[in-house]
Order: C-alpha cells, then structure tokens, then sequence
C-alpha cells in the first residue's frame, strides 16, 4: 500500500526524522508513485534555492533530490531563520517577510498555518503521496497552542503518523512511551507506529524491550533501523562531524571561523569529504599554529559576525597568514567582510548603521530588503572550469576589487579576486560542490595532490543506501495493516 500521506515525527531533535523521510521518499519512488516531501514549519541556517525562485530547508532540497524532482518552495512553507537567540528571518512560500521575535511569530502562527495547508493542497493535488516531516518533538508542552510542526499539522489534515526514536543515545522506550503520554487521545490514535533508529549489536537482545513495547501501547514497531556507519547526507541544521580517511600523512588545512550566524555549513561538506583536506572549525584561532586556506563562511548576520571575529582575535590571524603567503576565500557573507565597509541603512541586521570592514578587498557592501535567490551555473572568469550553485543574500557589493571577478554565472561576473591573487571572494553557496571546481579552488590556494571526490554521486549513494536499508528492514506487512487500520478508525 502506498499511502496518500505519511508523516514522521521524532521523540527528540535529530532522532532521524530527516533521514527516514528521505528514505521513504526513494523507496515510494522506487515503487513507481509520483511523491513529494513536505516540511510545514522548519528552523534551519541551511537553506536551499528552488525552482520557483524560493528558499527552503536543505534537507527538503535532499529529499525532493531521492524523489528527482526538483526543490520547490512549497515543501517548506514556513522557514524559520535564527538572526539572534530570541528572533528569527521568517520565510513564507520562499520569500521573506520579517524579522520576529519569538512571540511575535506565535502571535503569527495562525497566519503562517493557512500558508501551510494552501501548499499541501498543492503538493497533494499533484503527487500520489506525499511524506511530511515533523519539527523537535511533538511533546514539546510550550509548543502545543497553535501548533502547525508536528500533531496540529497532523490533525489538520488527517495524516499518520509514524514517530522515530534513536537507541543510540539511550533510553528509547522512555523516549517513545512518554512521549505518547504527553499526546491527546486523538493524537495518539494517529500514531500508527514506531520505528528504532541507529541500532548497533545483536536484534535478539532488543527483541523483549520491543515485545514489551507493543503490548504496553498496542502499536507495532514497524522497523529497527541499524546505525549506518559512513553514511553520508547533508545536514539540516548542524555541522558534519564526518571527514575522509586522510591518505596523504601531512593534510592541507582549512581552517573556518565558527561565527553565531554561521549559515550554510554545507557548502564545507565536499571539503570534509575530501581524502588530502582536513577542515577544522573553529570559535577562536588560539590554539591554531596556522592553515593552507582560510575561509571566511556565509553568516545570518553580517555586522554581529564581523564584530565577534574581532572581538575573538581573527582579523589579526588572518592579516598574519596573508603575511606568510596564505590564502583566504569569502563566501556570501564572509566576501563581504573583506570589503572596506558594510551599509544597513534600513537595520535589517539590528541597529541601522555601518561598519568598518577588514579593508582587504576595495569594495563595499549596502544591505538591501530585497533578498537575491537564484539557482546559477556558470564557469571561473580565467579559465574554461565549470562551476555551479546558488545565491542566498540581502546585500549588494560594488567597487574597483570587482573588475577582477571570481567567477562569471550565468553570463554576469561575481565576486572579486585580489591583485596579487591571495584573496577571493563571491556570493556562490555551493562553489566546493562539482569535483573541477573544488579542484580548481584548491589548486588556487595552493593544493594539487588528490583530486575531489564527487559530492552529488555520494549524496545519490547515500540516498540509496538509506532506502535499501528502510526496504531490508521495515516489516511492510505490520506497515500495511497499521494504515488500513488508522483509515478505517479515521477516515
């Protein structure tokens, strides 16, 4: 049975959500259903570009990728994007809309909710079925009221749900029972089963916690799901913790500044995989002895980000290593830290003003309402090597420094490269991601030794692999008859 719509929800953050929505994305596919995936409400710095001209949340852009359809903004309708601890960029329908506080986007909530079911209606209206990702918890007793992430989005729309609960960090049978305690009857009735995610050693010891489980709620643990060592995905939200195996005794090092607003991990996730590269990340340069490449990342909030890389000792690291030959590379907001100023006219970052910035590109910067969003192919400005991405910003930079542009997207020059060729910088996310490219920058700053592996392919590998993985162990059978099952209670 192939259901119209299925949702996950997870008993903590990061139980696996993201992972087994990707999965029953490619295995639908598999089966010949037209089916897309779903967020209705999302808090992520790692965003993507669509097809509309929208942004949404980088793992919906992953697993529209394990349904081959394109990233559109209706599968995210709601973005949320941190600017401090307590506000927030909102996203609706891809575009921005405002900074809001915390209670002020609660206040909203109901707003946002009919965005929400306006791109159900049109992802359901044309795909066979669609699978929905929940946000955090549905036990989150403070979220409850106006809810439009996890049970109030389920119960708007009628929708099953399947909630996910990782072993690996313990107590999972408390995890799965308390949060059903903390539903509503109806809630509760809506969860059709469990899935145990990232599960190492022998099932047979695991098999009396899950005969207990099933007797004590009456649902099925529809699959235990085993850890994938090595799995590669992009993250949603967190940095990649995993790096290649280091074949070459002495790595070439990057080293990036770990900033608050630090958006777009991504862009670093080809380097991580990279065989000859070690990436570090780093909140202050103390402990560091130097680096190869220094890469001033993309950031929510330019002025904030620029003020702590002061603060924490960085202008002075990076003005030492341009000393000693060393490259550095801007990407988005980190090419317009190297301009001599950065303009908020309108206080879109805070309060309206300027500031300074570390004057190594003649160049600067105006922050403007309008936000750039544009999916771009393109090539490097001196040399016939292919380059692709996407561009994510509020600002606009001009100045003599880009005369001599990076890179030429889609037939309009971008970025800036310095004259002695030791600073570069551009508003590409993604610029790491197609081998020759990744090559191309490295070689700039200095590293030939291995070539870069091909990012899309391992992604497409680890799609699969998760697939493969739900489709060994999912006991379709108990799936079958939890679904007929909740659609004879409910519909």
């Amino acid at each position: 049975m192939i259901p119209k719509a299925l949702m996950v929800q997870g008993t903590t953050s990061d139980a696996g959500k993201s992972t087994l929505v990707t999965a029953l994305c490619r295995h639908y596919r598999r089966q010949g259903a037209r089916v897309a995936p779903f967020k209705p409400q999302n808090m992520a710095l790692n965003s993507a570009v669509t097809v509309d001209g929208g942004e949404i949340g980088r793992a919906q852009a992953v697993q529209a990728a394990a349904c081959g359809l394109p990233a559109h903004s209706d599968m995210n309708p709601v973005l949320l994007k941190p600017t401090t601890d307590t506000r927030a960029q909102v996203i609706i329908h891809g575009r921005v809309l405002q900074n809001q506080s915390a209670g002020e986007y609660h206040d909203y909530k109901q707003v946002a909710k009919r965005a929400v079911l306006e791109s159900w209606q049109r992802l359901t209206g044309q795909y066979q079925t669609v699978v929905v990702e929940g946000a955090g918890s549905p036990a989150e007793i403070n979220l409850r009221s106006g809810d439009i992430a996890n049970m109030g989005f389920a119960e708007a729309v009628n929708c099953p749900v399947i909630l996910i609960a990782d072993i690996d960090r313990g107590g999972v049978f408390a995890h799965i029972v308390g949060t059903l305690a903390l539903l509503s009857a109806s809630e509760q009735n809506r969860v059709i089963g469990f899935v145990i995610n990232r599960f190492r050693g022998d099932i047979a010891l695991l098999q009396a916690g899950l005969d207990w489980l099933e007797a004590e709620t009456g649902k099925p643990v529809l699959a235990v799901l085993p850890y994938l060592h090595d799995l590669y995905l992009e993250a949603e939200d967190a940095l990649s913790s995993r790096h290649a195996l280091n074949e070459d005794g002495q790595p070439f090092t990057v080293v990036v500044p770990h900033l608050p607003g630090f958006s777009n991990h991504t862009d670093f996730d080809p380097l991580q995989l990279h065989p000859g590269v070690l990436v570090r990340f780093e909140r202050r340069p103390d402990a560091l002895r130097g680096a190869d490449l220094i890469v001033l990342p993309g950031s929510k909030s330019v002025h904030r980000d620029l003020a702590r890389l002061r603060q924490q000792g960085w202008e002075d690291f990076i003005r030492r290593h341009l000393r000693y030959g060393g490259k550095l590379l801007g990407i988005c907001g980190g090419f317009q830290m190297l301009g001599q100023a950065i303009h908020d006219p309108l206080g879109l970052e805070g309060e309206a003003g300027s500031a300074a910035g570390l004057g190594l590109l003649d160049m600067e910067t105006t922050l403007r309402a309008q936000k750039c969003l544009r999916r771009v192919d393109g090539v490097f400005a001196e040399q016939a090597v292919a380059v692709a991405g996407y561009e994510i910003h509020m600002g606009t930079s001009g100045g003599p420094a880009l005369r001599r542009p990076l890179f030429t997207l889609d037939g309009i020059d971008d970025g800036a490269v310095s004259a002695d060729g030791q600073i570069a910088g551009s508003y590409l996310h993604g610029l790491f991601d197609l081998p020759e490219a990744c090559n191309a920058l490295l070689a700039w700053a200095g590293y030939q030794q291995r070539r870069a592996v091909d990012f899309n392919a391992m992604r497409e590998a680890g799609i699969d692999r998760i697939a493969d993985s739900w489709a060994a162990h999912c006991d379709e059978a108990k799936l079958e008859k939890a679904l007929a099952r909740f659609y004879a209670d409910c519909c």
